[in-house]
């Protein structure tokens, strides 16, 4: 929201409260409060009719400050709010500044206002001459707003998942979940977090719509306001984006580990296609007569009978024995996933026992929020009323118990504000916060049947904290390289804001691709965390394209499956410590200005560089960093820093080796889930002329194997601990082989 006219004015009908100078202030051990007046106060004259506006410094945890500015006070507490964690920490205070680990904030003590954020004595941003102001406007509404200086260059990421430009400076957001598709500014997981080049990122502490400014209304600053006499944040010192990533998580949650099997292929009915188990199994048997090995099988809306969704009963007329066909799926070694909602249509028998239990969402008057979008006469679950989410797990526990392994969670976004919670939640603060608590409930009862390692979503909708219940898609995209691209901008934007997985619909949803769109989507789908094929009027079977989309299928499927040693080792990492395992660039290049805008390439895990190919042609133009890099498929080697122009059949993608890397490859293709130790051979890359990498192959359970790669001049040694299986070891083109006695080898380099 903008509230000047220039640089100088205001618009019309706004009248603003800034700061002016610190007249007063209190400390804590662990806070300071200040108070500052809105006009300069030289004598007693000057205290009357003076606005004051009340800043408190506080600090959660190392190298992070909260910043709360207050006008009024006496406004009744708001709820819900999100879950921020704390740690313990060692503050220092005084009258004017407060430290947190390496990060101080300082007030300055003289006639003009201003907050500086430093580290090291060096600033690193601020608040400024009419940086934090209270605005009210003619109409009545009241905000707050904070405004952070941007340095010359400095560049702005995440926000959520959004499908514009990677690098938000220039942008007005507003944080508000919506249905709009993937080729729009709306989003269906909003985030206000960003983070900046500038070595630190920030967290606007507010559930409801939140609107940003990014470099956008005061062109050096990035501005953000909320509704109300309160605005609280968070400042997070890196001082690299990856280090902003972890801090943030752990604040806010670090994402559960999804099980292995999710990793692999997905296939799904697609969205009104007609559909029954033989149509099922005439995919299935088609998939596997063309050694195109499946993991999941998904089940789209139509399971359950039109008009009726949701009330979780399979439409027996096209699916006369699901307990049966579960069995069945499941004895072809495949896992099961159902469609889902929290929309109750008003056909299903759900409706009423809803209504009369007081599970739906109510207007004022105590009727049930009611529309005919989506589905006739739907209603809305009240998941702040525990009851009312013990009543939607219960549904989905049955479903679990037929032997189903894990929900796709579709919509969250719209979410009425004319209403009244079970709990009292505050309308605008529960839009966007609804999806926490709909995809934790649906996330817990799998955990709670599956165990820890187990529970897996495909969830469209989400917010600060949603990292936590993986998986989450990229929502409605269409069937063209402008899509494609758009959607890994939406994914790399997303794992910008703490998410550590990500997928999308490979081919597109809406219409049909053409055939080369397909394919090049395939590369990118199964070079992401999580791939799926799916769509909305027509089925993703590959051979409804043409005879080599198959052959791409395979080999795209079959090289995610091997390098699944070192895909599940990047889960873990995100797992542990929040980072993403599709990185942008500049997390894994921060010092790097090349990699500042760069949106369609990225990191998978830590050392691999993926460059999808957004044309027919084969066309592809992508930055390598410094250093030698290798091309995983090809073994081709390109010195860095370059850009490079190639063209690539549709069998082949970029995805090149970072310099003095070790991936470790697996000995099987058929499957995603297997013993990652067994058989692994692992590869090196242009090592160095000293140095030591270590890799940790993980095994099942909590076992792993941890290579140590020790670099000396010409010699490489690797040194093995873990289990007692063979292994090779491969420089170049020259494999080795160890025997399951042996611990350690010796290679000599060329």
């Amino acid at each position: 929201m903008k509230f000047t006219d220039g640089y100088w004015r205001k618009r019309d009908g706004v009248t603003a409260l800034h700061p002016a100078h610190v007249v007063d202030s209190s400390t804590a051990p662990d806070s300071l409060t200040v108070y500052a007046a809105t006009k300069p106060v030289r004598g007693r004259g000057d205290t009357l009719n003076a606005p004051l506006i009340t800043v408190t410094l506080a600090a959660p945890a190392p190298d992070v400050i909260r910043v709360t500015i207050d006008h009024f006070q006496g406004s009744v507490a708001k709820f819900p709010n999100f879950s921020v964690s704390s740690s313990p920490v060692d503050v220092a205070v005084d009258a004017v500044s407060l430290t947190s680990g390496a990060l101080t904030a300082r007030f300055n003590d003289g006639e003009h206002w201003g907050l500086d954020f430093l580290v090291d004595g060096k600033r690193i941003t601020g608040s400024g001459w009419k940086g934090m102001g209270i605005v009210d406007t003619a109409d009545g509404s009241s905000f707050v707003h904070e405004q952070l200086d941007l340095g010359v260059g400095e560049a702005v990421y995440g926000l959520g998942e959004r499908f514009g430009p990677l690098v938000k400076n220039g942008q007005s957001i507003d944080v508000w979940n919506e249905d709009g598709g993937t080729s729009s500014e709306q989003a269906y997981k909003n985030v206000p977090f960003y983070f900046t080049t500038g070595g630190y990122g920030v967290l606007v502490d507010h559930p409801g719509k939140v609107s940003f400014e990014v470099a956008s209304e005061m062109v050096s600053r990035t501005q953000f306001s909320v509704a109300g006499q309160s605005l609280s944040y968070l400042i997070i010192h890196g001082p690299t984006p990856a280090d902003v990533i972890r801090k943030y998580t752990a604040l806010t949650g670090r994402p559960a580990l999804p099980p292995a099997w999710s990793f692999g292929l997905w296939l799904t009915t697609s969205f009104t296609t007609s559909y029954d188990e033989d149509t099922v199994n005439k995919f299935i048997d088609g998939m596997a007569e063309r050694d195109l090995p499946l993991s999941v099988f998904h089940f789209d809306t139509f399971w359950m009978r039109e008009f009726s969704w949701c009330d979780f009963e399979w439409d027996t007329r096209t699916f006369p024995d699901p307990p049966g066909m579960l069995k069945r799926l499941a004895g072809r070694g495949l896992k099961v996933c159902l469609w889902i909602n929290p929309y109750i249509a008003q056909r299903s028998a759900l409706f009423a026992e809803g209504r009369e239990k007081g599970y739906l969402v109510k207007r004022a008057n105590g009727d049930v929020f009611q529309w005919d979008l989506w589905q006739a006469g739907m209603g809305l679950v009240d998941f702040t009323n525990p009851a009312a989410r013990e009543w939607y797990a219960g549904k989905l526990r049955v479903l679990v118990e037929m032997g189903v392994d894990a929900f796709k969670s579709d919509f969250g976004e719209r979410v009425p504000t004319d209403v009244v919670w079970h709990d009292g939640s505050d309308p605008e603060r529960m839009h966007n916060y609804y999806t926490q608590i709909y995809n934790q409930v649906v996330f817990d009862v799998l955990k709670e049947a599956k165990g820890d390692g187990e529970a897996v979503l495909f969830a469209r909708s989400a917010t600060v904290g949603g990292q936590q219940f993986p998986v989450h898609w990229g929502g409605d995209n269409s069937s063209t390289y402008e899509s494609m691209a758009e959607s890994l901008r939406g994914g790399l934007s997303l794992m910008s804001s703490g998410f550590g997985f990500w997928s999308h619909d490979i081919g597109g949803f809406e219409g049909m691709p053409d055939p080369a769109v397909f394919k090049r989507w395939i590369a990118f789908g199964l070079l992401s965390s999580h791939s799926r094929l799916h769509g909305s009027t027509s089925y993703r079977v590959p051979w409804n394209f043409d005879d080599e989309s198959s052959d791409i299928l395979r080999s795209f499927t079959h090289l995610k499956y091997r390098l699944m040693p070192y895909l599940f080792g990047a889960a873990r990492e995100a797992h542990l410590t929040g980072l993403p395992v599709m990185r942008p660039m500049v997390v894994g290049f921060p010092d790097d200005p090349a990699a500042t805008y760069l949106d369609r390439q990225y990191l998978l895990g830590g050392d691999l560089l993926v460059a999808p190919v957004f044309s027919t042609a084969g066309n592809v133009r992508y930055y390598v960093p410094d250093g030698r890099w290798t091309n995983f498929l090809t073994g081709n080697v390109i010195e860095g820093p370059k850009w490079v122009d190639e063209v690539h059949g549709f069998d082949s993608v970029p995805l090149l080796v970072r310099p003095g890397a070790a991936i470790p490859v697996g000995a099987r293709t058929d499957r995603p889930d297997y013993d990652y130790r067994e058989g692994v051979t692992l590869r090196l890359f242009e090592p160095p002329s000293n140095g030591t990498e270590t890799v940790t192959v993980p095994g099942p359970a909590e076992a792993g194997t941890t290579f140590s790669v020790q670099w000396h001049g010409n010699t490489v040694r690797v040194e093995r601990s873990g289990a007692e299986l063979p292994w090779k070891v491969q420089l170049g083109d020259a494999v080795t082989e160890v025997p399951a006695d042996e611990d350690s080898c010796t290679l000599t380099v060329e």
